[in-house]
């Protein structure tokens, strides 16, 4: 473990800051991981291992904390940030771990603006179409691109940033992952096509799937493992994913318009050779993305 991270707070201990936690116990045995959430969600990951100890009161469980890694909802994130910003011991590092950054990053930039702790928006690209800490695994980041958004002229004249950032740089990148550093308006333009669209068209293709389906069960039980696959991301419950498309719905309706258009396209080209084309470049997508794992 970085020196500047002795002692770890999980704010919310579910698939992604269960997963975390995990993590920071294989790979950093010799930190402290504490952990902030539900009782039974809390009871869940000291039967896991993930933390050392549950601290259902957030000022105890942040009190020493070197490191503030926070993975609850994005809307319970915005409504607790301000708390944690109060809370955090000073020169703590705070970090989230939620699906969209401008609204997170607004809100931090007004709460952590008391010379105390200091904020890092995040966003580790990795995850499940199910969520909980029964989910959770030590290595879920491993391979994965993890988001980190640039500080604002105010955040980096903060004294001691630079240090704590390049840990938790380190620390991640121990974890596997490779950091990606971007503004919180391209992240949530970027996540809305690579992430919140591919979870939107899932659901949809479930809606038409079940609307086909008829009472001796076809088309469904004729389905094999492209449907299954197709259909993965429709396991993700709404609870997880409400907060996400509400925070980027102006960049969510964007890129919906645009796939509409596609598959109008695709409609108009069903009876000509213009489908090779769509074929033939569809798959040069899914080379380069298949070379990048």
């Amino acid at each position: 473990m970085p020196a500047s991270f002795r002692r770890v707070a999980i704010v919310g201990t579910g698939l992604i800051g269960g997963s975390f936690a995990l993590a920071l116990r294989k790979y950093f045995p010799d930190s402290v991981v504490v952990g902030w959430d539900k009782s039974p969600v809390l009871r869940h990951a000291l039967e896991r291992g993930a933390i050392h100890e549950a601290i259902p009161d957030l000022s105890l469980a942040l009190a020493g904390s070197d490191l503030i890694y926070v993975a609850l909802p994005v809307g319970h994130t915005i409504e607790l940030l301000p708390e944690i910003a109060r809370l955090a011991p000073p020169n703590a590092l705070v970090t989230d771990a939620s699906s969209t950054k401008r609204s997170v990053c607004a809100v931090a930039a007004e709460s952590f603006d008391k010379g105390r702790a200091h904020f890092l928006g995040g966003h580790p690209m990795a995850g499940k179409e199910i969520s909980g800490i029964a989910a959770a695994e030590a290595n879920l980041f491993r391979g994965s691109k993890y988001a980190l958004i640039r500080a604002s002229a105010k955040e980096k004249a903060a004294g001691g940033r630079e240090q704590l950032l390049a840990g938790f740089v380190a620390l991640i990148e121990k974890l596997g992952a490779e950091p990606v550093w971007l503004e919180a308006e391209a992240h949530d333009r970027a996540a809305a096509v690579v992430s919140h669209l591919p979870q939107l068209l899932s659901v949809a293709l479930a809606g038409v799937v079940r609307s086909q389906t008829d009472e001796t069960g076809l088309p469904v039980t004729l389905a094999g493992r492209g449907l299954r696959d197709a259909l993965r991301l429709a396991g993700s419950p709404y609870s997880v994913w409400r907060d996400i498309i509400l925070t980027n719905s102006d960049n969510l309706e964007r890129v919906l318009d645009q796939m509409i258009q596609a598959l109008e396209q695709v409609r108009s080209d069903l009876r000509t050779r213009a489908l090779e084309e769509e074929f033939s470049a569809a798959g040069e997508l899914y080379k380069i993305l298949r070379d990048l794992q």
